[in-house]
């Protein structure tokens, strides 16, 4: 056995673990910088030392035979592992935590507490990065995330942190001049920011079933975030829905205020994700215990609980 290892290159093993993943090997090519034929060729190379084939070869694909199913599946640990190992011991990866989160949670929740992570661990300097995309954590360079969704992302350990919920808030200044607004009902007529389909969901909540044209009629401004949402909504033109929690600080100073204490579940929870053979590294442990500290501090998350 050691023999025939001997005799097998790392990159054939790492080409054939491409093709094998991504299921294809002009996909193993892009993803790696090589030409289809280059990987083509290292591929055969790997057969003919192993004298069997691992891919069948069908008119515009491939797939794999049982014997390259059972060497895919080890050749997948053995590169993580191997990304792992490499990561673990670079002098570059242990002093940055990169982050990858939603644009709305970086701004209201997590800056803010960023610096209080950093005077504890000085050791590691942190890097933010919002995408609209959900990054790749088992094969890009981001160590960690925080993500809405329900927590099913294969290769991910996820823990949850709180639930998503939303509340309709306003300026008071608004809310001034659309006085006197004596139950939930009343929105329907005035001026909404944001979806139409999350403000059926809040009415609802609220006890209002309005006609689905009422619904959609008065939302006159969407945005890709909450924050710009919530940056219309302080500008006095009109009630968005947001997180009072992301957003407990507004309500809290005044700036912005609930009409009405109608806090709706939005089904989906934010969580930690992160690899789950990178449970142990440092960097990912102490950012762990850090931000699972913060949230059970946040009495924000109490104070709005709801059932999801």
């Amino acid at each position: 056995m050691s023999d025939l290892l001997s005799g097998i290159p790392l990159s054939a093993i790492r080409v054939f673990e491409a093709a094998a993943r991504l299921g294809g090997f002009t996909r193993a090519a892009e993803e790696l910088g090589m030409t289809q034929a280059a990987v083509s060729w290292q591929v055969k190379a790997l057969e003919q030392r192993l004298g069997q084939p691992l891919f069948r070869r069908l008119p515009r694909e491939v797939a794999l035979t049982a014997s390259g199913e059972r060497l895919a599946r080890a050749a997948t640990e053995a590169m993580n592992s191997l990304r792992v190992a490499l990561a673990d011991i670079s002098d570059r990866s242990d002093g940055v935590l990169a982050i990858t989160t939603l644009q709305t949670f970086a701004m209201q929740w997590l800056a803010p507490r960023l610096g209080a992570f950093q005077v504890a661990h000085p050791e590691i300097a942190v890097r933010v990065e919002t995408a609209n995309r959900v990054v790749d954590l088992l094969r890009e360079e981001a160590d960690v995330g925080i993500r809405a969704g329900q927590g099913d992302w294969p290769g991910l350990e996820c823990l949850p942190l709180f639930p998503t919920s939303q509340t309709a808030l306003a300026s008071p200044a608004l809310l001034e001049r659309l006085a006197p607004l004596t139950s939930p009902k009343d929105l329907l007529d005035a001026p909404r920011i944001g979806a139409a389909w999350e403000w059926a969901l809040w009415f609802r909540a609220a006890g209002v079933d309005p006609p689905a044209d009422a619904i959609e009629a008065a939302p006159r401004l969407t945005g890709d975030t909450q924050t710009l949402e919530v940056a219309a909504a302080l500008a006095g033109q009109g009630i968005a829905l947001a997180s009072p929690v992301l957003f407990s600080g507004e309500i809290e100073s005044g700036r912005l205020v609930q009409p009405f204490p109608v806090t709706v579940a939005m089904g989906q929870t934010y969580w930690l994700v992160y690899p789950q053979d990178r449970r142990r590294a440092r960097k990912i442990a102490a950012f762990r215990e850090w931000v699972l500290a913060c949230v059970a501090a946040d009495p924000a998350i109490d104070r709005y609980a709801v059932a999801s």
